[in-house]
This record gives structure tokens, C-alpha cells and sequence, in this order.
């Protein structure tokens, strides 16, 4: 899917404009506190942001939570999906719908403190992206070991070095995405922008973030289904960027 061009933003207070968005599928339970607790923290850094919500085909109430935030604070925007299109279909339509001059966003589950991201904001001063890694990892053993070979895996065919290659709180300087072309609407997403930004010149430097319990909602990245579209998406990459198709 490729990102829309836009016109740069002439806005700008005490700091970088800033869009954080968070990615939900069927997160009922959790997104009224954390799209709250997002603007709370947006405020005291006073700067210029916005707060979208991917809502990715929820079959619970979570795109009607998401209309009645975006209703109450005009910060705040509502993005929705018919039906339910993957995990990178959501993060890719919330770089589309970021106007400001720094894209942030977290997973819509609550197990990070989006506290932690104004630390991020010094570092990306000095680079394009700021791709942090779970400090104490809160998930089973299972998880964690298959994230650390994923990880190890994909690191090792696109000649990257990062930590934690699916750790979902990233700051990126959001002009990333007028120059790539994102193809993954599965969990390969992480990978394919890194890849892909790193193929074009763009610096990465990593922050370790405290990693909380889930304490709603259910997990779907260890899905089979999910897994196993991962590795289809990951080869056909693989391929492209092989042949400089970046």
C-alpha cells in the first residue's frame, strides 16, 4: 500500500508535531483508558498532536468507543476497517491517516506505558527512527522464544541489528513514509519498514520500555493462521528487496 504524499505542516509549538495512533482489534476493554492516558501525556509535553485509533474490523464495541472519543476531543480521530485485515493493514493505515511531523504508536492491549514515549522524542533528534525493546518481556516462554528467533531470523536476511524487531512502541520522523512502499498487511510489518528504511539511508537507534501483563482482551499475534502468513509475507519480501525493489 503506498503512502499518500502530503504537504508539509507549517505548525509547530514548544515541540515536534507528534501523531500517536494505536492499532485495536477488539480492545473494548482497554481503549478508553489508554487513548486517555495518551492525551494526558501529549498535553504536558505541550506540543502540537493527534491521537488515532485503527479500529481493524472489531467485532466487540471498540470502533464505537473509538467514534464517541473521537466525538468528545477533536485530538482525537477514529480510523475503521470493515473487516478485520491484519496487523499491518492497521499500522499501514495508521501512518496513512498521521498528519504530523512524528508518527508514535503502541499496541491497543495496554502492556506498555505510553508514559515512556516523551524519552523517545531527544533520540529522534538525532535519528529517523527510535525502535525500542521490552525490558522484562510479560509473556509465556513460548512467546518469548519464538520472538527472540523471529527476530534473530529476519535480522540476519536483511543484514539488521535490533533487539527486538516486533516491540510495539516506535517513534518514527513520519517523512519515512512518503519514501517507502509498504506491501505486509500481517505481523512481517515491523520487519518490511525497517528493512525498507534501512535500504533507503534512514538511522535506527533502540531504547529499552517496560513490558506489562495483558489485563484484557485476548492475544491473536500467536495465532497459527497469523504465524504462518508471517513467513509467506516474509519470503516474498525477501525476494523483492533482493532484487532493489525498495
Amino acid at each position: 500500500m503506498k503512502q499518500p504524499q502530503r504537504e508539509p505542516s507549517n505548525h509547530r509549538d514548544v515541540g515536534p508535531s507528534i501523531s500517536v495512533f494505536f492499532p485495536c482489534y477488539n480492545e473494548q476493554d482497554n481503549l478508553t483508558h489508554i487513548t486517555e492516558q495518551a492525551v494526558a501525556v501529549l498535553e504536558k509535553l505541550d506540543v502540537d498532536f493527534e491521537v488515532i485509533i485503527v479500529d481493524d474490523g472489531s467485532r466487540d464495541e471498540t470502533g464505537r468507543i473509538a467514534d464517541e472519543l473521537a466525538k468528545r476531543d477533536s485530538r482525537i480521530k477514529a480510523v475503521h476497517h470493515d473487516t478485520n485485515l491484519g496487523y499491518g493493514a492497521a499500522l499501514q493505515s495508521g501512518f496513512a491517516a498521521a498528519e504530523k511531523e512524528l508518527v508514535f504508536y503502541t499496541d491497543g492491549d495496554g502492556q506498555f506505558d505510553i508514559g515512556e514515549m516523551p524519552q523517545l522524542l531527544g533520540l529522534i533528534e538525532e535519528y529517523d527512527i527510535v525502535s525500542c525493546y521490552r525490558l522484562n518481556r510479560q509473556d509465556s516462554l513460548m512467546r518469548k522464544i519464538n520472538g527472540w528467533c523471529w527476530t534473530k531470523l529476519v535480522c540476519w536476511l536483511f543484514g539488521m541489528k535490533i533487539r527486538d524487531i516486533d516491540c510495539a512502541f516506535k517513534l518514527y520522523k513520519r517523512e519515512i513514509f512518503d519514501n517507502i512502499q509498504l506491501s505486509s498487511t500481517g505481523a512481517l510489518i515491523d520487519t518490511e519498514i525497517l528493512a525498507r528504511s534501512v535500504g533507503k539511508g534512514y538511522t535506527i537507534t533502540q531504547k529499552g520500555v517496560h513490558h506489562y501483563p495483558r489485563t484484557a482482551g485476548e492475544q491473536t499475534g500467536a495465532n497459527v493462521r497469523v504465524v504462518l502468513r508471517a513467513f509467506k509475507e516474509l519470503f516474498k519480501l525477501y525476494r523483492r528487496i533482493r532484487k532493489r525493489d525498495s
